[in-house]
């Protein structure tokens, strides 16, 4: 570009690319011909750091900033669409955005959408994007509407990250639910029920409704005493309580009984650590330990029983397995040995043929890790008189403890399946068959030889025919029992079944008592080795009542039409795709129409033109989100006339949890909406009110900047005299003037020095009030290193440190916020205590509003600026004080100021909306927390 268009300086990338692009051959035309207004835009919309887009005149020509560029991704938009036509680049989104554009264009409308879903083609993809925006109308020179300017910001990152939270939140609800750990969780000093899962409702036998939202005590009264303080400490302190087997008094299964639980009682924390209750996880052991104790107190009764134990039974002591008792049922049965052969002999020199098999392992794990091992039908070869036999024995290995703990021995405890193993073997085809019933639901089984006809089933099939009890039926018998009219479907069945090997169909057969019935058939068909069918087995299922509860709900739909005929409102229903199949009788006879007329032209035709386009997004954005929808429009009335109606739609959930239908209404709310209209009259009464009232205002704060004019210059001229013609008196030979007038003199300029202090400070007090807060981004280490250079003879003579590292980026006005660092640092350095180098710290670090009780904007980030030093401090009742102006906690004598910095800091930290703390203690330093929220994403 030949020419230096100053509108279009700077601009980062998007500035140079505007500059390089030949206009030319575009809609606008060459730059010179540009309107003033366009210039302006769009050098407004180059030099923002905030994302804005510009469409401009008929044609919708695209602007765009750096600021915006990121959003637009790589491998799509950018830079190409810069110049072009909106409705060429923007394809995917037109049908949304076009009416946006006509509503601003047109009506000169503003608009304001938050996080709002437009999915726009970018890195080489379509892409989901949450935006937050607004279309502002832009005139030209004869105030016509000629453009529209976007200031927008992608949500789409937060957006995300909180509907990944819930989902969160709603797995960790649902896993804390299924867990075999109980689990309560109690809110507040009164530790009320908030939720409980079905494991903890199974150990106190209550109900949720019995519990949840109360007191748990007013459920459990019982555990009160014992369970109460524990709670109550945990609750204040913070401190978890951890218990195994905790005894406590129970009333349940409509009894009192005494039960032990390995539990723990942990303090509920925020984010910012205060306890808002506790959470108790309970396992019950009750039976663990009644059998320990039993074990303990009657270990001679339990050596009686283990002798006369007709299970196979034998005690191992130390680490070579001693046998230190077996009983008979174990000598005579498993071992084939008399006592003498084995009794204090170690296991393996007994039975050597162990070694080569897994059982010295298994023993060797239970008595070093305490691990219980169990296993049925396992495999063990013993040498009985000589020769290895084959046992199948169901055997269980548990470890002995002492009193003190320690592990002592193994209980073995065998039983012989070896029998039961053979018999199970020989009848495996049955066991197949049992399996198979299992799988698929059994209800009555059968089992068909298709060569033989020969028919095997259960009892049950008797009573879905309805034949008598010990009746013998063949294939035959049941065949027969269905009707004519669905023999088809079990041939095709039948068909369908050599093809695939799966046999199932439902079919209406006749009982014996001649009532009508259903039938579900499941099975699966067998090939001999020449693959020809053999044999079928399955189930058959009796579903004659699911199928008359499907003519039961025919009938409820009947009932609800009649229902909705007889309401004045208008009521309709519409499938899971949003397609209306159903008006009551108020719906025809409040249009005019007949329903004849409404399925062929549609139901929109009774909606206002104006309104069908929202109506139409609306109701498709519920159908696909699930979300109720609500929606206030108009309807035209058979005498033609609009009246406006509330629309409403609940989705109808099924069983499962999935959306079956939606059942909507629709309201007359004309008189209300007149109400309202009337009420906005009244409001824009009382608004040109205040508006008279602000123009006083804006006179008065007129007065205070000429006020400050005034002490800008005609106030600080005297003081400059004064100040020039004492030194130049106290500059005289001493022959000319006495000791006394250069002292008088002396106090005259440093009464002097001291006003032009107060009145420069008075003034930025002022300019904090008045000044134009325009926000930037900036680097707040080099605003730091900046005030740190201004004090930087006053470092050096004090051996000073000031140190800081990373303080980031922020939005800021900046010259305030130079003078707050700068006023902070001066106190600092002013208040140190003598003889000691001062230090000081500063720090930027960001902090969630939730966590701050005083924040304004609670759903966006805070910087926390933090200002430390090692000074004088002072006593914390004056925190509030040392923010007002002209108040001082030291005689002047000993520290010089005019006591208005810490205010100006107060008054800066409000212009950027946040708020300041102080902590200090005498002789221990102070520390200033001043907090400002992220401003990139506020509308200040």
């Amino acid at each position: 570009m030949s020419n230096n268009y100053s509108f279009l300086a700077n601009g980062g990338e998007m500035g140079q690319l505007t500059r390089a692009k030949d206009w030319s051959k575009t809609a606008v035309g060459p730059i010179e011909l540009w309107p003033q207004s366009l210039r302006t835009t769009l050098g407004i919309l180059l030099n923002s750091k905030f994302p804005m887009f510009l469409f401009w005149g008929p044609d919708h020509i695209c602007f765009y900033n750096d600021a915006y560029r990121p959003s637009l991704g790589n491998d799509g938009k950018h830079p190409s669409i810069l110049g072009e036509k909106g409705a060429e680049y923007w394809a995917e989104i037109w049908d949304f955005i076009k009416p946006l554009l006509d509503q601003v264009l047109d009506k000169g409308e503003a608009t304001w959408h938050e996080d709002q879903l437009l999915p726009i083609y970018r890195n080489g993809k379509m892409e989901d994007v949450y935006w937050t925006f607004s279309y502002s109308p832009v005139n030209d020179e004869n105030g016509k509407t000629n453009g529209v300017l976007v200031i927008c910001n992608e949500t789409t990152n937060q957006v995300l990250t909180r509907k990944n939270l819930e989902e969160s939140e709603r797995r960790f609800r649902n896993t804390v639910k299924q867990l075999p750990l109980g689990i309560c969780v109690l809110k507040g000093a009164d530790l009320i029920a908030e939720m409980a899962n079905t494991t903890y409702l199974h150990i106190v036998d209550k109900k949720e409704s019995d519990i949840l939202d109360k007191p748990i005590f007013d459920s459990l009264p019982e555990t009160k005493e014992t369970v109460y303080p524990l709670l109550k400490n945990v609750f204040e302190t913070g401190v978890p309580y951890f218990q195994d087997e905790f005894a406590v008094t129970l009333n349940r299964y409509n009894k009192e009984e005494l039960a032990y639980f390995n539990l723990v009682f942990y303090p509920l924390k925020e984010e910012n650590d205060k306890i808002t209750g506790v959470i108790v996880a309970a396992y019950e052991v009750t039976a663990e330990v009644r059998g320990r104790h039993l074990l303990t107190e009657n270990e001679a009764a339990f050596r009686n029983i283990v002798m006369e134990s007709p299970i196979a039974m034998a005690i191992f002591r130390g680490k070579d397995y001693v046998i230190e008792m077996a009983n008979a049922t174990m000598m005579h049965d498993i071992w084939q040995k008399e006592e003498k052969d084995f009794i204090g002999k170690p296991l393996l020199e007994v039975f050597p043929e162990l070694h080569n098999q897994k059982y010295p392992q298994l023993l060797h794990e239970v008595l070093a890790n305490g691990k219980k091992i169990r296993e049925n039908e396992a495999v063990a070869y013993v040498d009985i008189k000589g020769k290895l036999k084959k046992f199948y024995l169901d055997y269980e290995y548990t470890t002995l403890y002492e009193k003190n703990g320690k592990a002592s021995g193994i209980m073995c405890t065998v039983y012989d399946v070896t029998s039961k193993v053979k018999a199970r073997k020989k009848v495996e085809t049955a066991e197949e068959r049992a399996r198979l019933a299992a799988e698929i639901g059994e209800i009555a089984t059968w089992d068909l030889n298709l060569q033989t006809k020969k028919l095997i089933y259960s009892d049950n099939i008797l009573n879905i025919f309805g034949f008598e009890k010990g009746t013998k039926i063949i294939h035959d018998d049941i065949r027969s029992r269905v009707l004519p009219e669905d023999d088809h479907i079990v041939v095709e069945a039948f068909a369908k079944a050599v093809k695939e090997g799966i046999y199932k169909y439902e079919a209406r057969i006749l009982k014996l008592d001649h009532s009508i019935g259903w039938i579900k058939v499941h099975g699966r068909i067998f090939f001999d080795d020449n693959n020809n069918p053999s044999k079928m087995i399955g189930t058959v299922m009796d579903v004659t009542l699911e199928k008359n509860m499907q003519q039961v709900l025919i009938k409820s739909e009947q009932k609800f039409r009649l229902l909705a005929d007889s309401m004045p409102q208008l009521i309709w229903t519409s499938d899971t795709l949003g397609n209306l199949n159903y008006f009551n009788e108020t719906v025809y006879n409040y249009s005019g129409l007949s329903k004849e007329n409404i399925e062929k032209n549609g139901w929109l035709q009774i909606v206002h033109p104006d309104d069908r386009e929202e109506n139409v997004k609306l109701w498709m954005e519920s159908v696909k989100t699930g979300n109720d929808f609500l929606f206030i429009h108009r309807f035209k009335r058979y005498d033609g006339e609009y009246r406006w109606q509330l629309s409403r739609a609940i989705a109808q959930l099924d069983e499962t949890g999935k959306i079956s239908m939606w059942v909507g209404t629709s309201t007359d709310i004309e008189e209300q909406k007149n109400f309202t209209n009337r009420l906005e009259e009244q409001i824009i009464e009382r608004t040109t009110q205040l508006e008279l009232k602000n123009r006083d205002l804006v006179n008065m704060n007129i007065e205070l900047q000429s006020f400050a004019y005034i002490s800008s210059h005609d106030l600080q001229e005297p003081l400059r005299k004064i100040q020039t013609f004492a030194s130049r008196l106290a500059d005289l030979d001493e022959q000319n003037i006495s000791a006394n007038a250069k002292s008088y003199l002396a106090r005259i300029e440093f009464s002097a020095k001291k006003m032009q202090n107060l009145i420069q400070d008075l003034l930025t007090y002022s300019r904090a009030n008045s000044a134009d807060r325009v926000f930037t981004t900036v680097k707040i280490d080099e605003i730091a290193e900046e005030v740190i250079s201004d004090f930087s003879d006053r470092i050096e003579e004090k051996n000073a440190v000031v140190e800081y590292h990373d303080l980031g980026e922020a939005t800021l006005i900046q010259f305030q916020f130079r003078q707050l660092l700068h006023n902070l640092v001066e106190n600092a350095l002013k208040f140190s205590k003598p003889g000691i180098p001062p230090k000081v710290k500063i720090s930027v670090t960001p902090v969630d509003a939730k966590l701050l009780p005083n924040a304004e904007f609670k759903d966006k980030m805070y910087h926390h600026i933090q200002v430390s030093d090692n000074g004088i401090g002072f006593e914390l009742v004056y925190k509030e004080k040392i923010f007002e102006v002209f108040q001082r906690l030291n005689t002047e004598s000993e520290y010089k100021g005019t006591g208005i910095g810490l205010a100006i800091v107060k008054k800066i930290v409000e212009n950027h909306k946040g708020f300041i703390t102080v902590f200090s203690e005498k002789d221990k330093g102070s520390i200033f927390n001043i907090y400002i929220p992220d401003l990139s994403e506020i509308n200040i």
